[in-house]
């Protein structure tokens, strides 16, 4: 049973009348393990001052949160968000036996498969059931590099932009008329591929997904009008872009983007708290222009990681554990704190870490039922105990 203590939620600027949209999610990526213990610290328990000699949050370190936790230095702006109300933690998020390699573990947070290799991203199919069609080529939008597991299904158009305001096929040509050709050139060589195969469909279909996507996508910029300054780092300007095509109206349903390394083997207090200064100040600016432009209720945002770590530290940082957690941010959320934090007990510890007591496929029910409004079981392929994040 998922027991929530709640939040306060303070008045903002969405307690006006605003505009309303469809509900849009926003997947942020821990990549590499975010340590839980020292990101939602249980600075007052014996047992976390013991297992963790060398890189223990202190007590002069820690910003007081409540119920005897804090949060990691670097998680000020992340304070505030919580002070309003707006921010969900689900504490001891995992899955049935654990796995630590970043790879696997990572897959089956995107399949939500973790009895076998899954062949379709969560998003993906929910993706799908959104536009069956596939007929909007930016209802997803991936901020980063490739193309994440959890966007991928058959039939399904992602657009992934490295730097939005660079965004767009051939850029680099000059001239209007040669872009125009090479464009051309670029649209028939995909366009044969259609009907030979299914991986040729797949090839074609995606290039010319591509070329359609980057063509809407390039407008998002010329559009954005904003008083809000974002921080000088590279999640900041992914966060940012995601404001600027949320706010040009294209339709986009689902964004993703991915943060890390959080793998703290070594350095962890230095490194996570530089990591945490940056995701909570670039997340506070996120909401800040929402809140600017009347946009903040229909608006939530995800932030996991594959794993937790190692309850012992290892000197200088950790090694990949389990039991984790995850953050459900947004106007609509009911703040507090969800479940209650694992047992830092040794007695209670599986194989030297702690026990996860929430299923993510349970988060991923909420997700998709309670926000994006699509049926859940086919995809998280059961059954799952619902955390209930959402204002009702």
């Amino acid at each position: 049973m998922c027991r929530r203590i709640k939040a306060t939620k303070t008045m903002t600027t969405t307690d006006r009348p605003n505009k309303t949209r469809e509900k849009v999610l926003v997947v942020i990526q821990l990549s590499g393990g975010n340590d839980y213990l020292n990101c939602i610290v249980p600075y007052q328990d014996g047992f976390y001052k013991d297992s963790r000699p060398n890189i223990r949050i202190t007590d002069d370190q820690v910003i007081p949160l409540d119920r005897g936790y804090g949060l990691n230095p670097g998680m000020g702006p992340m304070k505030t968000l919580y002070d309003q109300g707006k921010v969900a933690i689900i504490h001891g998020i995992g899955y049935p036996t654990p796995n630590r390699s970043h790879f696997r573990s990572m897959d089956i947070w995107h399949t939500a498969e973790p009895t076998t290799v899954g062949s379709k991203g969560w998003l993906g199919q929910a993706i799908k059931e959104l536009d069956p069609e596939g007929s909007n080529p930016v209802t997803a939008v991936n901020f980063g590099n490739g193309l994440p597991r959890a966007l991928a299904a058959p039939g399904v158009p992602v657009a992934s932009v490295g730097d939005l305001e660079n965004y767009g096929l051939l850029t680099g040509v000059a001239g209007t008329d040669q872009r125009e050709q090479a464009l051309n050139a670029f649209s028939r060589m995909y366009t044969p591929l259609l009907g030979s195969d299914t991986v040729m469909d797949y090839l074609g279909q995606t290039g010319l997904d591509a070329m359609r996507g980057a063509d809407i996508l390039k407008a998002a910029p010329l559009k954005y009008k904003s008083n809000v300054e974002y921080p000088d780092n590279p999640f900041a300007k992914s966060l940012k872009g995601v404001a600027q095509v949320h706010f040009a109206d294209l339709g986009t349903r689902v964004f993703y983007t991915q943060y890390g390394s959080f793998d703290t083997h070594t350095d962890e207090v230095a490194l996570q708290s530089n990591l945490w200064s940056h995701v909570s100040s670039s997340l506070i600016s996120f909401f800040d222009d929402l809140e600017e432009h009347g946009l903040g209720d229909e608006v939530t945002v995800l932030m996991f990681s594959e794993f937790g770590r190692r309850v012992l530290d290892n000197g200088t940082g950790t090694d990949h554990g389990s039991g984790g957690v995850a953050f459900v941010v947004g106007n609509q959320v009911e703040g507090g704190h969800y479940a209650e934090y694992p047992s830092i007990n040794p007695a209670d510890w599986v194989q030297g870490d702690l026990a996860f007591n929430n299923d993510f496929r349970g988060l991923y029910t909420d997700i998709l039922e309670d926000w994006l409004e699509v049926e859940a079981k086919p995809i998280v392929n059961g059954n799952f105990e619902k955390i209930k994040p959402f204002a009702v």
